[in-house]
Formats: structure tokens, C-alpha cells, sequence
């Protein structure tokens, strides 16, 4: 009679941990599937505000150069000490002395442009020494020279970010202009 019992035992009922496992893996899924649906949505971004996040910032550098226009503040300039560079090589050795005077936009970026010397004045020697002496000699190279120099330092000053793009913006810097006041090439 106990062999008897023993098959009786096997054919109750499956055991109830099979639905319990069932009900835990549908709430897993279901659980997953609505993570997921929220990470799209939280995500994605419609084209439409990353063109009014550019306006804005458009409008904004607009806004502050007419600021600064209508205060009608005169000029700031700042004299940088002498710059003597070995330039790339082409025929020999050829050397860069310049001296160079910025424009800031107002007496407020004075302080800012004086904490950041060490690192302008890296920024331009390094851009200075890439040079040759051909691309210096006329006019032309000259006036871009004076712009590249321009974008180092306000590069210096304020560093380009990130927009919603993912491309880097260069915002507006405190240099208005460049100006050589002297500038031999030997």
C-alpha cells in the first residue's frame, strides 16, 4: 500500500510556483517595455527646439554687441609683450618678431583678458610658430593672421561648448580686433 501512495502523491495538482514565476516575468517585461517608452520620449528631441535654442543664442550675441555699441564707451586696448617665434621651416631659418595690440569690446573684459594671459600667450605663440614666412609676407596673410589670432585668444577667454547638435559653438569673446604694431619677419 505504500507504492500505492506514492503514484497518488505525483498526480495531484502542478505546484503553484509556476504561476507566481509567470506573473513575475510578465511584470519584468511589462516593466522594461514602459522604461523604455520613457527613454524615447525623454530622449527625443524635436528639430524644432534645437533651431530655436540656436536662434536664441544668436539673438543673445546680437543683443550684446548692441549693448555694447550703444554705450558708446571708446575703444579699450591692451598692448601684449613682444612675440619672437621661429617660423616653420621653408627657406632656412626664418624668425617672427610682432608686437601686437587687441581692441577689447569693454573695460570690464580687461580684468578677464589679464587673468587669461599664460594661456594667450601659449595659444598665440603656438598659432605663430605654424606659420611660414610666405603666407606672411602680403597683405592678406597678415589680415588673416590678425583673425586667427582674434579667435585664439577669445577661444582662450570664453572655450567653445557643446550645443543641443552636439557641435562646438565658439561664443562671443572680448577681442574686437587685432593690430599689429610691429611686425618683422627675418
Amino acid at each position: 500500500m505504500a507504492k500505492d501512495a506514492n503514484p497518488a502523491e505525483l498526480t495531484d495538482a502542478p505546484p503553484k510556483k509556476s504561476k507566481k514565476l509567470l506573473i513575475i516575468i510578465a511584470a519584468v517585461v511589462l516593466l522594461l517595455a514602459a522604461l523604455a517608452v520613457a527613454a524615447v520620449l525623454l530622449l527625443k528631441s524635436s528639430p524644432s527646439d534645437d533651431e530655436e535654442a540656436d536662434e536664441e543664442v544668436a539673438e543673445e550675441s546680437v543683443k550684446k554687441s548692441a549693448k555694447k555699441k550703444d554705450k558708446g564707451e571708446p575703444p579699450v586696448f591692451v598692448s601684449l609683450d613682444t612675440f619672437t617665434v621661429n617660423l616653420a621651416p621653408e627657406n632656412g631659418e626664418q624668425y617672427l618678431q610682432v608686437i601686437i595690440s587687441v581692441e577689447l569690446d569693454s573695460a570690464d573684459s580687461q580684468a578677464q583678458f589679464t587673468a587669461m594671459m599664460p594661456r594667450i600667450r601659449n595659444n598665440v605663440t603656438l598659432l605663430l610658430s605654424s606659420k611660414k614666412a610666405s603666407e606672411l609676407q602680403p597683405k592678406e596673410g597678415k589680415e588673416n593672421l590678425a583673425k586667427e589670432i582674434a579667435a585664439e585668444i577669445n577661444a582662450a577667454i570664453n572655450p567653445p561648448v557643446r550645443n543641443k547638435r552636439g557641435e562646438m559653438v565658439a561664443p562671443d569673446g572680448p577681442v574686437m580686433s587685432v593690430l599689429f604694431t610691429s611686425f618683422i619677419i627675418q
